[in-house]
């Protein structure tokens, strides 16, 4: 495996950082030879064999278009799970897995009927319903693509979750009389000024339908969804979102403005305001 080693670090050390190629290797070594993280490091003096190789240099090919890695290989974690990802989803990112730690923590002693709003990779309501005993989701997402990848997560992870097809800002929506003790989104919060910041291995090949809003409505998703979680949310429910930094304050006088109260902004592990929280007046 030395020689494997080496050659992705010469292969990707002008491009990447010494950080970003050890995880890369990582899971370039647990995906191509099927070992664990701890069998890697044990077996790390053992020949590799030619067809991992070539599947190596395939991998290195596509890395060096700064295709994600995760793509690449199909799959992410996210808090302690495995997913499928490709193209029709977002890679899961640690802030929403803070997001969702934020919530387990929250309803830890219950058993919320939950709802995710534009899911994705379905990785936050399977995260929800697999740790907190009791809990049950509905999950919705504009994409069929994105829907079909989320049914698989859910089966992979063996969780039952209940999708729908909606286009959160247009309808139609599913007809139900049940109301939810908590909605959670992460919707689509860069805009259109941002994309020229952000780097081409998201730009390039994650779906812009949910990464990009328009400069002159940054807060359409936060303002709809708050609009309907007054009538889907029991009194008392709550509402989480994933948040762009620099709609904090403005993201927060919107839930007031719609009647919520107890409004937390919650900021990340780097101290950036990524996480906000509300409740539905009882």
């Amino acid at each position: 495996m030395q020689f494997a080693k080496k050659l992705i670090s010469d292969q990707l050390s002008p491009l990447y950082s010494k950080e970003e190629i050890e995880g890369i290797s990582r899971l370039i070594f647990e995906k191509v030879t099927g070992l664990s993280r701890l069998q890697v490091h044990l077996n790390q003096k053992e020949p590799i064999s030619a067809a991992n190789l070539a599947q190596i240099g395939e991998i290195l090919n596509r890395l060096i278009q700064f295709e994600p890695i995760q793509y690449i290989l199909g799959e992410s974690e996210f808090y302690g799970l495995v997913m499928k990802v490709t193209p029709a989803v977002l890679i899961p990112r640690p802030e929403t897995e803070e997001l969702a730690d934020w919530i387990i923590r929250d309803f830890q002693k219950q058993s919320p009927y939950i709802l995710d709003i534009g899911t994705g990779s379905g990785c936050i309501p399977i995260a929800l319903v697999k740790n907190l005993p009791g809990a049950s989701a509905e999950a919705w997402d504009i994409s069929d693509e994105a829907l079909q990848i989320a049914k698989q997560n859910a089966i992979l992870n063996q969780v039952k979750i209940e999708f729908h097809q909606v286009d959160i800002l247009n309808g139609p929506f599913p007809p139900s009389d049940r109301r939810y003790d908590l909605i959670v989104s992460n919707p689509p919060y860069v805009t259109a000024s941002e994309k020229i910041l952000m780097s081409s291995n998201v730009t390039d090949y994650e779906p812009a339908i949910a990464l990009f809003v328009p400069d002159s409505d940054a807060l359409v998703f936060y303002r709809r969804i708050s609009e309907l979680a007054t009538n889907l949310l029991k009194p008392g429910g709550m509402l989480y979102f994933e948040i762009n930094e620099k709609y904090g304050s403005q993201t927060a006088e919107l839930l007031i403005a719609k009647g919520f109260c107890n409004v937390i902004l919650k900021k990340d592990i780097h101290g950036r305001e990524r996480m906000i929280r509300a409740e539905r007046e009882k």
